[in-house]
């Protein structure tokens, strides 16, 4: 199995630091190749803005953590962009455990595949707590804890586990990137649900759901693999997943959390 994730590796991704700045670079010049995967991401952004508008009443700003080299604000022009690393997009370099944002306060925080990487989330929540209005709102996508989704994550990346038995919400992190524990989602919001109600009251869980884009994000290979098939396939796999629907929660490699501080 390592021989076989090994050969469907992204080539121009082999040797670098998955801490380091390049990995931004690299990472942009991967996506660009990639217009199903494209596709995905801003799909991902269609479900931040509309989950927002469903589910968050406060009104104003509006803020991406870990943006990356997809950033919503590629779709939705009034989304802050930023980012824990430096790139030359970005509008802010935030510490999601220490944000220095406006006093007015925060609406709605968006994170993308970025909560598993901070290691004590309980500080997070406490700085969303700090910063979100009233009515404002955190909405999460995350590796998704499914069958499917826990047999690849646990198989897929060195730099990051794949445990949904940890003991602990904290991760030993060596960096931004290394020693993330992509099950932190299911610890947090499904495993210890009461645990985390009891520690943030002013934080309610209002949605969850299982994102549906799974075939051509795997079959796109994400940022990190090859592409398995040319991008003319891209209708068929969209019907294939539509067809498959039914079957999210068995297959799913992703999923929503909407979180939102209740009024004062």
């Amino acid at each position: 199995m390592k021989g076989f994730i090994a050969f469907l590796s992204e080539p121009s991704l082999k040797k670098f630091d998955v801490d380091g700045i390049e990995r931004i670079e690299l990472h942009s010049k991967v996506l660009e190749t990639k217009q199903m995967l494209k596709e995905v991401f801003v799909e991902f952004h269609h479900s931040f803005h509309e989950l927002a508008a469903r589910h968050i009443p406060a009104k104003g700003l509006e803020v991406e953590l870990g943006a990356g080299v997809a950033p919503m604000r590629d779709t939705y022009r009034q989304v802050l962009a930023t980012d824990i690393v430096a790139a030359p997009y970005l509008d802010q370099v935030v510490d999601a455990q220490n944000m220095e944002l406006d006093d007015a306060g925060v609406a709605v925080f968006y994170g993308q595949n970025c909560f598993h990487h901070f290691p004590e989330p309980d500080l997070f929540f406490n700085e969303v707590k700090r910063t979100l209005k009233p009515g404002g709102g955190l909405i999460l996508i995350e590796p998704y804890y499914g069958p499917l989704a826990s047999t690849l994550y646990k198989r897929m990346f060195k730099s990051e586990g794949f445990d949904k038995a940890y003991g602990s919400w904290n991760t030993p992190a060596t960096g931004p990137m290394n020693g993330a524990n992509q099950a932190l989602s299911f610890l947090v919001f499904i495993r210890d649900k009461e645990e985390f109600d009891r520690k943030h009251p002013s934080l309610e869980i209002v949605h969850q759901e299982v994102c549906n884009n799974y075939l051509r994000y795997l079959i796109s290979g994400g940022l990190n693999f090859r592409q398995l098939l040319p991008n003319f396939c891209t209708p068929l796999i969209k019907l294939l997943e539509k067809i498959l629907q039914p079957l999210n929660t068995l297959l799913g490699l992703h999923h929503i959390i909407v979180i939102r501080k209740k009024p004062a």
